[in-house]
């Protein structure tokens, strides 16, 4: 019974060190959003830079995992190739040993400080950025809770015979560590919690480093079947990244076995008589001299995964194309993906009402079939892109975040609506030219005026949009105020003309209805506009 009772424990100090790490990471990333953005938009071909990429995000969110998942969702929806993406994925390698190295700061007895100060900055803070801030305290003094809980369940534990059985034979088979190692991630699903764990296994410095090292190995090749099951049902760019990740961990972890021995000299050198330390210093070592080894050959290892996986594909052309749900790992960049994906939509919107114009303008029938394609994208991404945000809005997002979010649910409901209106222009183009109708030159004159205000409005608001600008936006107003006076202004004129008989009712209803369109699609884009001002 008392075996039971120390495993109870055992389990949740765990569960209590991975909730510590996740909420942690969480804050961090919230604190860090805006930044977390400008790093991916700056990736680029060069592996240097994808590797700082992927050291900085990995260690802020806590997790290579997290990283690499994300990165499969960014090549799946083909945004970043191959080769960015395996610097991305080496440099989250590094990243996630900081995680260890705090873990072997050895802080349990400071826990409850750092639990006491976190809740105090959250509990009496206005501010969400202090609320985050004291969220990454809390999460920091719960993850070392949890390392107590376990520590005081694990003195017991490594007296019964079962577990010095097991660390007996790990001790002389290497590969069985290695083994070990990979079991424990996969089941974890964190290569910072088998870290830690491997900590609190050398607290007291009974357990050696030569026993510990070959699981510490199999862990950097357990933490990557989180992305390995993500990767599942992508494409296969996406699924060669993955493979990328696995390949790059298995070829260190085998070059490493072969030099177990000097390895572990070299670490004990660094920091003697301190097993848990040397824990943590391993991982950082075999992570970058990993990346160090491998970095030169990024361009072979990106070949050998496209032999393993041959061929390529092109994305769909209908649906998303910055969007995946496996970026939702990381909710400030998802909603930066969502911003541009909304952008991409209200392109398609305006590019639809400038062809409906000419249409109307010009008596051509042959753009009516391209504005129906754009019509049906537009209307699939407003679905897709809502499920999206309904997806996000249920992430752990900060207040920010969360009203851009809202905000976000009324422009892509404008967008869809100016797509609406666009076509309903197309079918009075088509109308007017099946018809025959005749559009008098005062009536024509006054459409193309009303129709340069509103693109005027509307391309402004897109653009405001698309960089974030409060005076493009309120730019968009002065041009509706001249939409809406011209509006009652040419009505009443063609009322007049209308009286006097100079046009008949065909041509009267359709007049009347595009002023109509061009003043709501005036009206939309300053909708747009004030979600701009108000964020």
């Amino acid at each position: 019974m008392d075996n039971l009772f120390l495993v109870i424990n055992l389990l949740g100090g765990l569960g209590l060190f991975l909730y510590g790490m996740k909420i942690m990471g969480d804050a961090l990333q919230n604190v860090a959003g805006n930044k977390l953005k400008g790093l991916f938009e700056k990736i680029t071909s060069n592996p240097v830079k994808g590797i700082i990429t992927g050291t900085i995000i990995s260690a802020v969110i806590q997790s290579s995992s997290a990283t690499t998942v994300m990165v499969v969702g960014f090549v799946n929806a083909g945004l970043m190739n191959l080769y960015q993406a395996a610097g991305v994925i080496f440099g989250a390698n590094i990243g996630t040993t900081i995680t260890g190295q705090l873990v072997a700061l050895k802080l349990t007895k400071w826990a409850p400080l750092f639990i006491a100060i976190g809740a105090v900055i959250f509990l009496f803070n206005k501010k969400q950025r202090q609320k985050e801030i004291g969220t990454a305290i809390l999460g920091f003094g719960i993850l070392f809770l949890g390392m107590n809980t376990m520590s005081s369940a694990m003195v017991p534990l490594k007296d019964t015979p079962l577990f010095l059985n097991l660390i007996e034979a790990v001790g002389g088979n290497p590969l069985l560590g290695v083994a070990v190692g990979v079991l424990m991630t996969v089941m974890l699903q964190s290569s910072s919690a088998t870290i830690g764990v491997l900590v609190v296994l050398a607290s007291d410095n009974s357990i050696g480093i030569d026993v510990l090292l070959p699981i510490l190995l199999g862990d950097n090749i357990g933490t990557c079947a989180t992305a390995l099951i993500s990767s599942i049902g992508t494409n296969k760019t996406a699924r060669k990244a993955a493979l990328v990740h696995l390949t790059f961990n298995i070829i260190g972890t085998t070059l490493f076995i072969f030099l177990l021995k000097p390895f572990g000299t070299i670490v004990q050198y660094i920091t003697p008589n301190n097993v848990g330390r040397q824990i943590a210093n391993a991982h950082t070592l075999f992570n970058v001299t990993n990346v160090l080894i491998q970095a030169p050959f990024i361009k072979y290892l990106v070949a050998f995964v496209n032999k393993i996986i041959p061929g390529d594909e092109e994305r769909e052309k209908m649906g998303l194309k910055y969007l995946d749900e496996r970026i939702l790992e990381t909710p400030s960049i998802a909603v930066n993906q969502t911003v541009k994906e909304i952008n991409r939509m209200s392109v398609k919107a305006k590019d639809n009402f400038e062809k409906a114009m000419m249409a109307f303008q010009n008596n051509d029938l042959s753009l009516l079939e391209k504005i129906d394609e754009n019509e049906s994208l537009i209307d699939l991404l407003e679905e897709e892109i809502t499920t999206y945000l309904v997806q996000l809005s249920k992430t752990d997002i900060d207040e920010r975040n969360h009203d851009i979010i809202t905000s976000l649910f009324h422009v892509i409901k404008d967008i869809e609506r100016i797509g609406d209106h666009a076509t309903n222009i197309a079918e009075m183009a088509k109308d007017k030219i099946v018809k025959k109708i005749h559009i008098s030159d005062t009536a024509t004159k006054q459409i193309d005026d009303m129709y340069k205000y509103t693109y005027d409005a509307l391309n402004s608001a897109i653009e405001a949009f698309r960089i974030n600008d409060d005076k493009k936006a309120k730019l968009v107003f002065t041009f509706e105020n001249r939409i809406d006076k011209l509006e009652e202004e040419y009505r009443k004129d063609h009322i007049k003309r209308l009286n006097a008989g100079m046009c008949n009712a065909q041509s009267s209803a359709i007049f009347l209805d595009l002023l109509n369109n061009l003043e709501r699609i005036g009206d939309h884009s300053t909708n747009i506009a004030q979600s701009v001002i108000n964020e």
